[in-house]
């Protein structure tokens, strides 16, 4: 499992409690489960279909430094499941842990559309190069400032 993604807990992420809000945490992970799904699908319209139980083994505190790991376990024909790990690289404790979170890609029209691939990948050569909004991406070349 590759562990990319690191965030500091802030005190807008606390709970009532004073540790992590589990409902950050959430939104975290299904925002990079869904990056994570448009580079392996090459398909900027995946969206989230599935999350199994939800497993909170201990937790974080304000200043903690979390980091969310994921790997896909298998592809469907329009779909793809992955597994999430949350750890705390203050205390090295796993904050949580989701067995499946299925991630669907869809077509022009929103509905379920066949994306063609069976394994990882570690490159970004399935990234999408259009976006379905503008229909264009604009990378600046060497020297251009970005807007």
């Amino acid at each position: 499992m590759n562990f990319h993604t690191r965030k500091w807990v802030r005190p807008e992420d606390l709970n009532a409690n004073g540790t992590l809000f589990g409902g950050s945490l959430l939104r975290w992970i299904d925002e990079e489960a869904a990056i994570y799904a448009i580079i392996q699908l090459g398909n900027y319209r995946c969206v989230t279909k599935y999350i199994s139980e939800i497993n909170f083994e201990a937790s974080a505190e304000q200043g903690d430094l979390i980091e969310m790991g994921l790997v896909a376990t298998h592809f469907g024909r329009t779909s793809m499941t992955m597994r999430a790990v949350v750890r705390n690289m203050i205390t090295r404790r796993t904050i949580l842990s989701i067995e499946k979170i299925v991630f669907v890609s869809l077509g022009d029209e929103g509905i379920p559309e066949p994306h063609g691939y069976s394994t990882i990948t570690y490159a970004r050569d399935r990234m999408p190069t259009t976006h379905p909004k503008t229909g264009t991406i604009a990378v600046p070349t060497a020297g251009e400032e970005r807007r």
